[in-house]
């Protein structure tokens, strides 16, 4: 059974920074993409960062240039360094691969407030 636990979030004024960190269970890590997802208040959940297994990241144009994906294959980690970050950003953010193909994690609350 595949597992997927996000953490990392928390509450942080416009302009601050956080990194959430996801671990993932399971050998199956190495050999796919895996991406950044988020769901905020009343909107659908939305892929804003993914990484190749030879990390080759891609970007959301609404995050590009903030946020940086990156990923560890030993420790089975995937992260994203939130930088200067807008009230808009608030969501929960999880992570999965990038073709969203296993269970779903509790996700991780992020908070921005202006």
């Amino acid at each position: 059974q595949v597992q997927l636990v996000e953490s990392g979030g928390g509450l942080v004024q416009a302009g601050g920074s956080l990194r959430l960190s996801c671990v993932a269970s399971g050998s199956f890590f190495i050999f796919n993409a895996m991406g950044w997802y988020r769901q905020g208040p009343g909107k659908q959940r939305e892929l804003v960062a993914s990484i190749t297994s030879g990390s080759y990241a891609n970007y959301a144009d609404s995050v590009k240039g903030r946020f940086t994906i990156s990923r560890d294959n030993a420790r089975n980690t995937v992260s994203l360094q939130m930088n200067s970050l807008k009230p808009e950003d608030t969501a929960v953010y999880y992570c999965n691969s990038r073709d969203a193909q296993f269970p779903w994690g509790q996700g991780t609350q992020v908070t921005v407030s202006s």
